[in-house]
């Protein structure tokens, strides 16, 4: 085999995103997206620099208390929702909970009410394979809310969506953020984007340039008419 080739996936990166705000990173395959996500969500450490999540320097911790930070103060909302097949609903939204050593009837209630917060009270005991698809993005709201996480990562969390449910998930997640929820979103579609306050365009590993939107409930209103 060949020597290995060093590839700067990111590189000079400063960016500072504050809490509540609801922050839309953009650019073209190979930008440096995933890279941008997978150290915000401390499943990558970066290989210089720092990186502070509230009030510690992450970039500096080892593997089992990035775990921790991950499963104490990260939401994550994927675009292909990871469900557990075998799990109900209510049982889906109890993970995170249960890899911190909580019992499931100890987490009862709370994964219930999250449950009946993205509009699932009557479907707490179904399979994933009985949801729609819609739903099931739903259900990893839900359990990304779970932790009452500092901040929650959606990697295109429409992507697999029709147009209408896909606009349900996103008044769901402005609702999260109206709530003081910090969100960060990565996305390919500028109508997506324009809900956020700002919008990170990557290029190249670098960012590019960035967009302010302050998408007020006006401005989102004027989103969701046109699509």
């Amino acid at each position: 085999m060949g020597d290995d080739i060093e590839v700067m996936a990111l590189r000079g990166v400063n960016v500072d995103i504050h809490q509540g705000e609801y922050v839309a990173i953009m650019g073209p395959s190979g930008s440096g997206k995933s890279t941008m996500l997978n150290l915000l969500g401390c499943l990558d450490r970066p290989t210089a620099g720092a990186y502070w999540l509230g009030g510690e320097d992450v970039a500096q911790m080892g593997d089992d208390a990035l775990s921790d930070v991950r499963g104490r103060r990260i939401g994550f909302i994927f675009q292909s929702y990871n469900l557990i097949a075998q799990l109900t609903v209510l049982e889906n939204i109890q993970v995170p909970l249960f890899y911190q050593g909580q019992s499931m009837q100890e987490s009862y209630e709370r994964c219930a009410e999250l449950g009946r917060l993205v509009g699932l009270g009557d479907r707490l005991t179904h399979r994933p394979n009985q949801l729609s698809g819609g739903q099931q993005q739903r259900v990893a709201i839900a359990r990304s809310l779970v932790n009452d996480p500092l901040m929650i990562l959606a990697d295109e969390p429409t992507g697999n969506l029709d147009s209408k449910t896909g606009l349900e998930v996103l008044d769901l997640i402005d609702d999260l953020n109206d709530s003081g929820k910090t969100i960060v979103l990565v996305t390919h579609d500028n109508y997506v984007a324009e809900r956020a306050h700002r919008v990170i365009q990557m290029k190249d590993g670098l960012v590019d340039r960035v967009e302010v939107k302050r998408a007020s409930g006006e401005a989102r209103k004027k989103v969701n008419k046109r699509r």
